[in-house]
């Protein structure tokens, strides 16, 4: 692991950087503020000028990965349409690559045991990620009748479910969990089991 270096005047960023890298590498629970600070070359002592200790450290990394994910999410719905069906698949496509492009965030969001309500700024961007999915699944479910349509927080939680469990144990090189489908095709066709479920596609022919 590279040692970071503290130079550019913004130490607060430079510790979060820095705690990203360990988290990858370590695991959440698996550095110490004095590794964090090291890494971005400054003395224990200055991390405290920003945060009470790791829990804190870590959850303003999950907070900054949240804003990035649902900046994600909502560029990959905007551009997934003309249909809403085009848009829902992106807004799958755009988790899985989010869990490869920023780890450390990932592992912070959702690994870390940090909860999103544990500041007022975290549990806001939590919540536009999930308003984005939200949005997408009320758009693709709008022509299932009233009585039989699952409320759209459901519907989402559904598919976040599924998309989370494909990244844990196939978009992650998790040990002894080798499958000879790649995760995106994994997640496409459970996507299709859950919506041919609701009758919102057709079934295979």
């Amino acid at each position: 692991m590279t040692k970071r270096g503290y130079h550019h005047g913004n130490l607060r960023q430079a510790l979060i950087d820095a705690a990203l890298e360990l988290i990858e590498v370590k695991g959440p629970t698996g550095f110490t503020l004095s590794e964090a600070a090291k890494q971005a070359g400054v003395t224990p002592a200055a991390v405290y000028r920003h945060f009470e200790g790791r829990e804190d450290l870590i959850a303003e990394a999950a907070r900054q990965g949240f804003e990035i994910f649902a900046d994600l999410m909502q560029y990959a719905y905007d551009t997934g349409q003309p249909s809403a069906l085009a848009a829902f698949e992106a807004t799958g496509r755009a988790y899985l690559a989010f869990a490869r492009k920023h780890p450390g965030h990932y592992i912070a969001m959702f690994e870390s045991g940090i909860s999103v309500n544990r500041t007022p700024d975290l549990a806001a961007a939590s919540a536009r990620a999930r308003a984005v999915l939200e949005r997408a699944a009320a758009d693709l479910s709008e022509h299932i009748p009233i009585d039989k349509r699952p409320p759209a927080s459901m519907f989402s939680a559904h598919i976040w479910a599924l998309s989370h469990g494909v990244v844990e144990l196939f978009a992650r090189a998790s040990p002894g969990t080798a499958s000879p489908f790649s995760p995106e095709e994994l997640l496409e066709t459970g996507i299709g089991i859950y919506l041919r479920g609701l009758g919102l596609i057709p079934p295979d022919s």
